[in-house]
């Protein structure tokens, strides 16, 4: 009987993998697995791969022969798993020794869907603590309750699937897949049904994923085309949370939360390639009249005057015909 199952994705991590692997061992039980997933990497990450497979306890590598992105590689690891309960973590980053069986002892104490935890990240040799942003801890809480409000940050902000444990009955009632082909932003659709859909979670103050930011290969440091996923991944967030029975009291926060993250782009545009950058703003200029325009009105009045008066003149551009998501 297998208790968890952790599933990595890898793709191109040849320099971090090796780190990543003994984090691995330094949790190994004997009813764990680890399922090895390599989202065909053209570098020395398979080999380091086939060989933890042998030396590994609890190793399972698989291999895809395309390259489908972060959320169809997870994808793969949760088909695959059998454990009673799933977590996940990126090729890249590492954890504390022990760290899982601390947090399978919290998610079988509570008695929940899932467990939400804080997490180290780390840039070069600095290291910060990041809190998920809910303050009552160590209890049953309403899932659906920690998406509000509108205007402050909230669970459903905080979109890492690495922080967390989750039972396999979400798994079963088709939770806690993710939305194929995503390239970015693919842990947001996902967080956003994970707490309208599941019944418990729980919060729990470990500190044992150390997240790496900054790798040269991760999709948040390359502005090409890629990075533009984030606007079909709001989108399905929108359209979701409108088919919600309590979309009235939920559309304001993820109307507002994608205005924000149009915002944050649109304010780093410099770092995309020149034809992505104007894609950018005509794809962003079409997902505003997308959204239900009373909801849009009032988020932006809600928004500070730099991040308004940038959405308002985004909002105002002309676009060409056939621009889309």
């Amino acid at each position: 009987m297998v208790k968890l199952s952790v599933i990595v994705p890898f793709y191109n991590v040849q320099q971090y993998a090796p780190d990543t692997l003994r984090s691995l061992r330094a949790n190994a039980r004997q009813d764990f697995e680890f399922i090895l997933v390599d989202d065909c990497s053209r570098d020395e990450t398979p080999d380091i791969l086939a060989r933890a497979e042998r030396e590994l306890q609890g190793a399972v590598y698989v291999r895809h022969e395309q390259n489908g992105g972060l959320a169809t590689a997870r994808n793969t690891g949760i088909d695959a798993a059998r454990g009673e309960y799933l977590t996940f973590l990126d090729g890249d980053d590492w954890l504390a020794p022990g760290y899982y069986e601390q947090l399978l002892g919290a998610i079988e104490d509570l008695g929940v869907d899932f467990v939400r935890t804080d997490h180290v990240q780390t840039t070069a040799r600095a290291r910060s603590i990041h809190r998920f942003p809910h303050g009552r801890r160590g209890v049953v809480l309403n899932p659906r309750e920690a998406i509000l409000p509108a205007d402050r940050s909230t669970a459903v902000d905080y979109a890492y699937a690495w922080a967390g444990i989750y039972h396999r009955r979400l798994v079963d009632r088709g939770v806690l897949h993710f939305t194929d082909g995503l390239r970015t932003a693919e842990d947001r659709p996902w967080i956003w049904k994970l707490h309208r859909e599941a019944e418990s979670f729980g919060v729990v103050g470990l500190l044992g994923v150390f997240y790496r930011r900054g790798v040269s290969s991760s999709l948040t440091q390359i502005g090409d085309v890629r990075q533009l996923d984030f606007i079909r991944a709001f989108d399905q967030v929108v359209r979701e949370t409108a088919e919600d029975r309590e979309a009235d009291k939920l559309l304001p926060k993820a109307v507002r939360t994608y205005c924000a993250i149009i915002s944050h782009h649109l304010g780093s545009i410099e770092r995309f390639e020149p034809p992505v950058a104007r894609k950018l703003k005509s794809m962003s200029a079409v997902a505003l009249r997308r959204m239900p325009q009373d909801v849009l009105d009032d988020a932006l009045d809600s928004m500070d005057v730099q991040r308004a008066t940038r959405l308002r003149r985004l909002r105002r551009r002309p676009v060409s015909t056939g621009v889309a998501a």
